[in-house]
């Protein structure tokens, strides 16, 4: 080997090698103390309040008996719009222009009880007219699917919220209506037959 060569290797610093250094004791100490504080805090500290996000314990976020039922046993209207309505007519009640009416402002929502009920029970197909802009699509029936308790309880939500203010719908006006249109067995035929049944009885 050329004695240039082997005083150079003899300059050369050597290549960098890994050493055994254990993590310091007082780092692995803060991270027991930060663990045993956790596990403490998740085993001591429970609140039920729904707006607390993960704090909410198992009992909260079980399905309460009774179905759409609040306390007292009502029938909770804003929980059945939101299971069945609020898809098409938005969680705002305005609906989507040129496709779903709004039921903000609508005729036929703050209009007469028993026909706001019957739309509910047995739906609406064609050109239906609101606030002046007409619709041409269809809505499903409810009569088979909701009872009249929870039918009323959704036409009150509806009537008193998104700027309405109707009175609420009994349930035995929900009953009135499904007996009176017990024979029907299609979708009333928009503006046409809502209007007929608008008209009062001589």
């Amino acid at each position: 080997m050329p004695q240039n060569d082997f005083g150079a290797q003899q300059r050369e610093h050597p290549d960098p090698t890994e050493k055994d250094r254990p993590i310091p004791w007082y780092v692995l100490l803060g991270v027991g103390v930060a663990l045993a504080w956790a596990i403490s805090y998740i085993l001591t500290v429970r609140d039920d309040d729904p707006a607390l996000g993960d704090r909410r314990t198992i009992s909260t976020l079980q399905a309460k008996a009774g179905g759409t039922a609040g306390a007292g046993g009502a029938v909770d209207g804003a929980q059945v719009y939101a299971a069945q309505c609020v898809a098409c007519h938005q969680a705002s009640g305005a609906g989507l222009p040129g496709v779903f009416p709004p039921l903000a402002g609508s005729e036929w929502v703050t209009g007469a009880e028993n026909v706001a009920a019957s739309i509910l029970l047995h739906g609406v197909t064609g050109k239906l007219t609101v606030k002046g802009s007409a619709y041409n699509g269809q809505m499903p029936p409810f009569k088979d699917k909701l009872s009249d308790a929870e039918i009323a309880a959704v036409l009150s939500h509806i009537r008193s919220n998104f700027g309405n203010s109707a009175a609420k719908v009994a349930p035995d006006t929900v009953k009135a209506a499904r007996d009176a249109t017990a024979a029907r067995k299609d979708p009333f035929n928009g503006d046409e037959d809502l209007a007929k049944l608008a008209k009062p009885a001589n």
